[in-house]
């Protein structure tokens, strides 16, 4: 997926399934009723959510609805840099919910700020510096929490993705890329070693690990 001159139909088709896919694995609702819920309703205003990464845009359209249901009032915009993943998130737009083709640095620059920011399934594509830069920004741009969400990586979850995946997969690339991730993610202990201070790395559900830290915004 990472590729520029990939099947454009099979990365469409990857996009539309994405939705079910991190439904059944990614544990979003629990990191909603136990983290997102409570920051929102502790913050007692209308907030603002991003979703750096966002791909798709279908984790960010679900938190939405979400918070709508509990009776939050949210602005959730979803950032990413490749303008394939911008059209496919559109598509599956809502109310509140906006998708703009850019990387946490032109965000910084143009002076945005928001009260959570979150990430699904990024920190795995990114080498050292790149990580560094992507948690680093993320900081940077929340006032509140951040919470970047990935696959701990094990030979049990390789092998329950291997045939789990299998009937939703073809005309996809969820095979290919969801083993290549599983491959490339981080235990736990890793993911803290590599991020380092002021991030906590927990396991939010099997197969998942969540990198948690107060962001950096309301401290200039």
């Amino acid at each position: 997926m990472d590729d520029p001159d990939c099947d454009p139909r099979a990365l469409a088709a990857t996009y539309r399934r994405f939705d079910l896919v991190n439904r059944l694995v990614s544990a979003w609702g629990h990191v909603y009723r136990t983290r997102v819920r409570p920051e929102l309703r502790a913050l007692g205003r209308p907030a603002r959510i991003l979703d750096l990464g966002c791909g798709g845009g279908d984790v960010l359209v679900r938190l939405a609805g979400l918070a709508a249901r509990d009776g939050f009032t949210v602005e959730c915009v979803g950032a990413d840099p490749d303008p394939r993943a911008i059209s496919a998130a559109r598509d599956r737009g809502r109310p509140g919910v906006r998708f703009v083709a850019q990387d946490s640095t032109a965000l910084l620059a143009a002076g945005e700020r928001f009260d959570l920011v979150i990430s699904n399934h990024v920190l795995h594509h990114l080498d050292a510096a790149a990580l560094a830069s992507f948690t680093g920004d993320s900081l940077a741009l929340s006032t509140g929490t951040v919470l970047h969400a990935d696959i701990a990586r094990g030979r049990l979850a390789y092998a329950l993705y291997t045939v789990g995946i299998a009937p939703l997969s073809a005309g996809t690339f969820l095979r290919v890329d969801g083993l290549r991730s599983i491959r490339r993610s981080y235990r736990a202990p890793e993911l803290a070693a590599a991020l380092g201070s002021p991030w906590r790395v927990e396991t939010p559900a099997p197969f998942r690990v969540l990198a948690v830290a107060p962001g950096e915004a309301g401290n200039d």
